[in-house]
């Protein structure tokens, strides 16, 4: 990779798991009304063809995890399980009296936190309870993260019975000086354990999650992270960059210095080296950092064309409608979002009182919708087009205008209305995302908001 292009687009820039992005949603015009009006438009215009996503934070984790950017609460308390389910059973029938009517569920996933903090039995009270009041879609999916260190057989054999073909294990790095700079000591051996466990249940699809760019790792501990995944062939790999986001409340990435981290262009080479050694091996590169082996539904759905991508990642089929359940929690209608709050006792309080614990969103315009789509085609396909009316952007000039100075550096090519990432421009995919963001262009943030693309 040309180190020149490495230097001049390693900036600041979003992963784009939404468009607007979160700091430019324009809270100041939103409100919970307006969120679950176009709430309940998208679910009566998709429910019965595609049926609604649902995701459900579980924040609890029983050590804090130093590399980790995600909303959690650091506790051994395991007593406060049950009453959080509880108010994830209260918000979900307050979502239910909005709907109307039993909301059909294509995908379920139980982020985190560590959902296994939850123990079996607190986890299949709450799926039980999620399932009285709604039903099923055809060839629906759920999928949970799992702890390599407290994931048990039982956890296993509990979530498949009920329904769930689907655990990612993060992995992050082998190398024992890593996993103590980011606080995650794992040993392969249990990795090992839960991968084969889930395979000898019954999973279809069992992913590892491995990180590059982080405190300490060398091009070396990546090659040999992923020489170890290959010999316990996971079915999808999220092989993604390190998000150094130390400016984030409570994220705790304190536990090394930022001279630790390896160089743009070190880091750079730590992820092709790992994509050339994976696709080596049989695993099919999908959209940004995703891979997988063909025989999983990720590679097919890009296969198939049906890939998607929400604030779950990336999945295997779209739905208008992905409604996320507990705290810090962002659903999505497709025309807004809305993001609960992030305290527990605050959570707690609005449910008490029967209120959605929303407390921002963003309602999408039309221009914000067009850019969306340009968006979402470019982070799950590589191109896009501007054939069809509601896509073109000849009022927006600002636009073409950057798209073509990517061109010139070799990462694009132009169709006819239309455009297409070539090889070299897809590990630049972010900033070639970038160019349709017009409230990022207008609006430079005064502070960074984002992590660095490289």
């Amino acid at each position: 990779m040309c180190k020149s292009l490495v230097n001049k687009y390693n900036v600041a820039g979003p992963r784009y798991t939404s468009y607007p992005t979160v700091p430019y949603w324009d809270i100041d015009t939103f409100s919970q009304k307006k969120w679950e009006a176009s709430l309940k438009q998208s679910f009566n215009e998709s429910n019965t063809t595609e049926g609604i996503s649902l995701y459900i934070h579980l924040p609890f984790c029983e050590s804090l995890c130093t590399f980790c950017g995600c909303h959690k609460r650091i506790t051994k308390r395991h007593e406060l399980e049950l009453p959080y389910i509880k108010a994830l059973l209260k918000e979900w029938s307050l979502y239910g009296e909005i709907l109307g009517a039993k909301p059909k569920i294509k995908e379920l996933h139980l982020g985190g936190g560590t959902p296994t903090f939850f123990s079996e039995k607190n986890i299949k009270f709450l799926i039980d309870e999620l399932l009285i009041t709604s039903q099923l879609a055809e060839n629906y999916e759920f999928s949970f993260e799992g702890h390599p260190n407290n994931t048990t057989e039982s956890h296993l054999q509990t979530l498949f019975s009920l329904g769930f073909r689907r655990v990612s294990f993060g992995v992050q790095d082998y190398n024992l000086k890593v996993q103590k700079a980011i606080n995650r000591v794992q040993p392969y051996e249990n990795v090992k354990r839960v991968t084969e466990l889930a395979r000898k249940i019954g999973y279809t699809s069992v992913g590892h999650d491995i990180i590059f760019g982080l405190p300490f790792q060398s091009e070396d501990d990546v090659i040999q992270t992923i020489k170890k995944t290959e010999a316990l062939q996971p079915d999808r790999i999220a092989f993604y960059s390190y998000a150094h986001v130390p400016w984030i409340k409570g994220n705790g990435q304190r536990g090394f210095k930022d001279e630790d981290l390896p160089k743009a262009e070190d880091k750079r080479q730590q992820y092709e080296t790992g994509k050339a050694f994976l696709q080596q091996v049989g695993y099919m590169e999908i959209g940004m950092d995703h891979f997988a082996l063909p025989n999983d539904l990720l590679y097919k759905s890009r296969e198939n064309n049906t890939l998607h991508r929400n604030f779950m990642g990336y999945t295997a089929s779209k739905t208008q409608v992905m409604i996320g359940l507990g705290v810090s929690s962002i659903g999505d209608s497709w025309y807004g979002f809305a993001q609960n709050v992030k305290s527990i006792v605050a959570y707690y309080h609005l449910l008490d009182e029967n209120i959605l614990p929303v407390y921002r969103g963003h309602i999408l315009n039309s221009e914000d919708l067009k850019i969306r789509k340009h968006i979402l085609n470019l982070m799950c396909h590589f191109e896009t087009s501007w054939k069809e009316e509601e896509l073109q952007f000849t009022e927006l000039p600002e636009v073409l205008i950057k798209l073509k100075e990517l061109e010139t550096d070799g990462l694009l090519n132009f169709t006819d209305k239309g455009l297409v990432v070539n090889k070299a421009g897809k590990p630049f995919i972010r900033n070639i995302c970038m160019a349709f963001d017009l409230l990022l262009q207008r609006k430079r943030p005064e502070s960074q908001l984002f992590s660095m693309t490289i």
